[in-house]
């Protein structure tokens, strides 16, 4: 009797792996088709030739590494130098990111603490008006943005207005206003992970470090932020991922001068003069560091997790 339960129970998990196998099929078969298939896509293509009119020509040459990282000169015969333009544009990608997610943390944090702790009826209703704006396309989101801070939109207009200001603020084709068009364009990536985190977090533990006699600020730091830091890492990476290689706002809100490593992959792709290998290279390179920057985090938040467990 042992043996035949022995035997139906590895018959019973045998058929519940078979059955999760099959359950798993369709998404790993859409993850490969629309995820892994395009990275390896661009991945062949980085290390292949240029076409002058645009596309490759299927010979392999390091080219397009070579053109991101070192100057050789107009005619490419001068000894190699560092090309300092690809790595400003990189690292201000990397700055203006940052800066975004700051900013959407600064404001989406106390927004979300204040979506939680309303009642359960009116939890919906705020997390509903937080999300309509998401509604409309980004391209179209983007470009209203650049209609409202214009030298002759409406914000320039209401502060000339009530005599803030004698001539209009220049805020387009600033860092400024890419900050701010990351800052609109990602928010509600910062704030329903931690609004999901609040809601979850017991606030019962900050009514018992108040019975000690702990700080607003102490309980906030102590109790509250240990709680739902995974719901704020989460929004840090969904709003900095994102804005890293984001080409909308830098394009449309930036110009030239703030240019943006997203906007110059689009630029390689762009009609026939495109250089489809340097463009690809680029975003090996650009998800290399990202996910850099991935592994690194979550290592840092698993020491963190040990040390605090």
């Amino acid at each position: 009797m042992a043996a035949g339960a022995a035997s139906g129970g590895s018959a019973t998990t045998d058929t519940y792996k078979e059955a999760r196998t099959w359950l798993l099929l369709p998404a790993w078969v859409t993850l490969s088709i629309l995820v892994l298939a395009p990275v390896i896509m661009m991945l062949i293509y980085s290390f292949l030739t240029k076409e002058f009119r645009g596309g490759v020509i299927w010979e392999f040459s390091l080219a397009a590494y070579d053109q991101f990282f070192f100057d050789r000169g107009l005619f490419g015969d001068d000894p190699p130098k560092i090309e300092w333009t690809y790595v400003t544009i990189f690292w201000r990608s990397i700055w203006q990111a940052g800066a975004a997610t700051l900013l959407s943390l600064v404001i989406g944090f106390p927004t979300a603490y204040f979506i939680a702790t309303r009642s359960e009826n009116m939890r919906p209703v705020w997390v509903f008006l937080i999300t309509i704006p998401y509604w409309v396309n980004l391209l179209i989101r983007t470009v209203s943005m650049k209609f409202l801070l214009r030298d002759q939109g409406p914000l320039n207009d209401f502060l000339m207005s009530i005599g803030l200001i004698d001539s209009p603020l220049h805020i387009v084709n600033t860092n400024f206003a890419v900050q701010l068009g990351l800052f609109y364009s990602y928010l509600p990536f910062m704030v329903l992970p931690i609004y999901a985190a609040v809601e979850r977090y017991n606030f019962a533990l900050s009514e018992a470090a108040a019975d000690l006699y702990a700080s607003k600020w102490t309980t906030l730091r102590r109790v509250l932020l240990p709680a739902i830091k995974p719901g704020v890492f989460a929004g840090c990476i969904l709003v900095f991922v994102p804005s890293m290689g984001s080409f909308l706002a830098p394009d449309l809100l930036g110009g030239a001068k703030n240019f943006m490593i997203g906007s110059l992959i689009e630029e390689q792709f762009k009609g026939n003069a495109g250089n489809w290998p340097f463009g690809a290279a680029a975003s090996m390179i650009l998800l290399s560091m990202v996910l850099i920057i991935l592994m690194f985090s979550a290592r840092q938040q698993a020491k963190a997790d040990k040390a605090g467990g």
